[in-house]
């Protein structure tokens, strides 16, 4: 049975889920009150937009194995060429930007640390910053714990698909005594990308279901947000384990919560994707502009945070009102687009570089 092709339309839509995450998850962590005195709208939302890239990163994962990256080689080289081609420049670049800013504004850097470079750059190059109880925070670059979970997602997900399945679980296994609970606790949102593709039921919903599930499901995320859901079930976990074992589960703490919002947002994407063609033509009317941001997307999640705090600091604005935080937000935009220029064009070179060295191929052709 072939696998099944994504409408271009709801393509579309995920592009524009993933850059509009990627801005709240911006507003999240330029939410500061050295920068922009007033509160930012939407500013709340940066770890819910974070659970949404679980899921569409499960579901994106799951497809291009089934249909592009279908060979072990392919996949390794793509994965590691995606990953890699953004999160060492942004490593660079951050320890660069600290170092720079913190001579201009110290005050600013004073919650971000600056130390033990050694552990914090392997930790980082080894996307080990929160195994087990550790939290090894990259510099300033506090979003870079996600891709540190994603990454071995990734990897267990490759040996799934790959291995033999004794072999696969026993991959799996060693992958969760090296990495322990907390990305454990994560790992069914980022599944429930792999079921919202694979499930053929959830695939076959008629178009009344499926604007009941957009509808429901829209209403469902409203609520979640209003009520807070994310805290109370954070506050049931700290209850439960106390509360120096619940800040120690860091970015995990809240999963009893995550665990509904990801399942909303799963149900959301299934019924957009039987929506999607009936409504989404003004999304291909705007196909090149979503396409070219969504591009960048991952270079903006991955460097916003040492950007901006680089840029307000180089710019030192009153932060009255909200001047100094539009201009650093430019600086920041165009900063984001002249890196991703050279990260994403460079991408295609370094997939079919991997995959030379892993198959001792000279083939020069491949790319994704």
């Amino acid at each position: 049975m072939s696998s099944p092709a994504i409408p271009k339309t709801f393509s579309l839509y995920l592009d524009v889920v993933r850059f509009g995450a990627a801005c709240l998850v911006y507003l999240y962590h330029s939410n500061q009150r050295w920068l922009v005195e007033p509160i930012l709208p939407a500013s709340q939302l940066g770890h819910s937009s974070v659970i949404v890239f679980f899921v569409l990163s499960g579901y994106v994962i799951t497809y291009v194995t089934a249909t592009k990256e279908r060979d072990w080689a392919s996949f390794t080289a793509s994965r590691l060429s995606r990953v890699y081609s953004v999160a060492l420049p942004a490593l660079v670049l951050t320890v660069v930007l600290d170092s720079i800013g913190r001579q201009l504004l110290p005050d600013v850097y004073s919650g971000y640390p600056f130390d033990r470079f050694l552990p914090r750059i392997a930790g980082s190059l080894l996307m080990l910053n929160e195994a087990w109880f550790v939290s090894i925070t990259s510099f300033s670059n506090v979003p870079y714990w996600s891709i540190c979970y994603e990454f071995w997602y990734y990897v267990a997900f490759g040996a799934l698909v790959f291995l033999p399945r004794r072999k696969a679980w026993l991959v799996i296994a060693a992958l969760a005594l090296l990495l322990g609970p907390k990305l454990l606790l994560l790992a069914p949102v980022w599944a429930m990308g792999v079921v919202l593709y694979r499930w053929q039921r959830l695939a076959d919903i008629s178009l009344r279901t499926a604007w009941v599930l957009v509808v429901g499901t829209v209403i469902g995320i409203a609520c979640y947000l209003q009520l807070d859901v994310e805290h109370r079930a954070g506050a049931v976990f700290e209850a439960l384990v106390g509360k120096t074992r619940f800040i120690e589960f860091t970015f995990s703490r809240f999963f009893l919560g995550d665990y509904l919002l990801g399942l909303l947002v799963m149900l959301h994407f299934a019924g957009m994707r039987k929506v999607a063609p009936v409504v989404g033509q003004v999304l291909v009317v705007c196909e090149r502009p979503i396409r070219l941001l969504a591009a960048y997307t991952f270079t903006l999640y991955l460097l916003h945070q040492p950007l901006f705090l680089f840029w307000g600091s180089v710019l030192r604005l009153d932060n009255k009102g909200y001047t100094a935080w539009l201009l650093t937000t430019l600086l920041v935009a165009a900063s984001v687009g002249l890196i991703g220029a050279v990260t994403e064009n460079r991408r295609r070179g370094l997939t079919a570089w991997i995959r030379r060295r892993l198959t001792g191929s000279r083939d020069h052709s491949y790319s994704v």
